[in-house]
């Protein structure tokens, strides 16, 4: 790296000698005298200036550039000037990851990142900022799977940042800053009444999709995006190979959750509960885009729509169908006087999953299975979830040595 020192309040000349002195030049005194000079791997001149009396702290900062250079641990003077929120803001319009997912991230770091550390230059970040951080999460009233949630997207975008040489190492990765604390909640799954309470509530339209949630295990979007076409009744399969998303007001179909398909078995109780179902409510086909808005269109005739023919809105749903009948069904309390009922996101229609997998747990079904069923990444997730829900290993324990015993005596 080529560099030098430059003092802008002398300059070099030739006198009548022949022999070089240095003269004042114009700014002699005023502002900072030495600049230390070089060229950036992107083979543009960087520079940085430096007050009367500290050539020498000039030069040890030169010295440290070039060594950065050489290490390849440089980050420019231009992009540490950059805010988080203007990093963070250009990193989620390129991500790649699932529209609803991008924008879910946006929200978080709208509401509880920018207005806490939005403003500071990625430059001047520290452990202590990030802890500080947590610690606001912490104390505020943002329950503590979310708050890790938003730390981890604070995490994500500062290591991009890293990887696009805006700093030399993640703060976050410091052994000192940990993740929000997060209460470690069991899921409770509900009661076969309970299921059967809810279902008897529900319009009967709707009521087909309660066993598909606790005979399949299907999340709410595949149950919403299900077409006849997926439903085969001679092998008793269910192949899910799609999921209705609503974007932005907007709604497309697209694969399921980490684009994992899957069979699942059909039930003979469930595979009455659908035909039963399309005898009243005949499949209507239905055209919309594919994975994105503006995609390529695909036709798909789906076993659930609303009175008008028209797709099952996942909010309107939620809100006036699913949670009256979770009231009336005793799960959660009935409506307040202004009609709103209290937030239940343990009972959305999530929980049918879990009723799905604690019935295969219980009856001995392998982790395995389960994880291909539920269509999870990988079975340790199922088993983070579910373990205990589990089948004690202690009565069999009891029951073998006992057998065994009484055999030997």
């Amino acid at each position: 790296m080529a560099g030098h020192i430059q003092d802008r309040w002398f300059r070099v000349e030739k006198g009548p000698d022949g022999k070089t002195v240095k003269v004042k030049t114009p700014r002699h005194g005023f502002g900072m005298r030495y600049r230390a000079r070089y060229i950036g791997p992107d083979g543009t001149e960087k520079s940085k200036s430096f007050p009367d009396r500290q050539k020498r702290e000039a030069d040890a900062w030169l010295a440290r550039t070039r060594a950065d250079m050489e290490r390849g641990q440089y980050i420019d003077p231009a992009a540490t000037r950059t805010t988080f929120q203007q990093y963070a803001t250009a990193w989620l319009a390129s991500h790649t990851s699932d529209p609803n997912t991008r924008i879910a991230m946006e929200i978080r770091l709208r509401l509880h990142v920018f207005p806490r550390i939005g403003s500071r230059p990625l430059s001047s970040f520290r452990p202590s900022h990030i802890r500080e951080l947590v610690h606001a999460l912490e104390t505020s009233e943002i329950e503590g799977g979310y708050a890790r949630t938003i730390y981890s997207n604070v995490r994500a975008c500062l290591s991009a940042a890293v990887d696009d040489g805006y700093l030399p190492r993640n703060p976050c990765s410091a052994k000192s800053v940990k993740p929000p604390a997060v209460e470690n909640s069991r899921v409770v799954p509900w009661t076969p009444n309970q299921v059967a309470a809810v279902r008897a509530a529900l319009p009967e339209r709707y009521r087909a999709m309660v066993d598909l949630g606790a005979g399949c295990g299907l999340r709410q979007g595949e149950i919403l995006g299900l077409g006849q076409d997926v439903i085969d009744f001679e092998s008793n399969t269910v192949r899910v190979v799609r999921q209705l998303k609503l974007i932005n007001g907007r709604a497309m179909l697209a694969p399921p959750k980490g684009d994992k398909e899957r069979d699942v078995p059909l039930p003979s109780s469930v595979a009455s509960a659908l035909q039963e179902h399309m005898k009243r409510h005949r499949p209507v086909p239905i055209t919309l885009p594919w994975r994105r808005w503006g995609g390529e269109a695909v036709r798909v005739p789906l076993l659930f729509t609303n009175t008008r023919g028209g797709i099952v809105w996942r909010g309107n749903f939620n809100a006036h169908v699913w949670k009256p009948a979770l009231a009336t069904a005793g799960v959660i309390p009935e409506a307040t006087p202004d009609g709103s009922y209290v937030s239940a996101r343990e009972h959305g229609m999530h929980a049918l999953r879990h009723f799905y997998a604690s019935v295969l747990l219980d009856a001995g079904e392998s982790i395995k299975a389960v994880s291909e069923y539920l269509g999870h990444s990988d079975p340790a997730m199922t088993l983070r979830v579910y373990a205990h829900l589990m089948p004690s290993s202690r009565e069999r324990t009891r029951r073998v040595i006992d057998r065994t015993l009484r055999n030997a005596q």
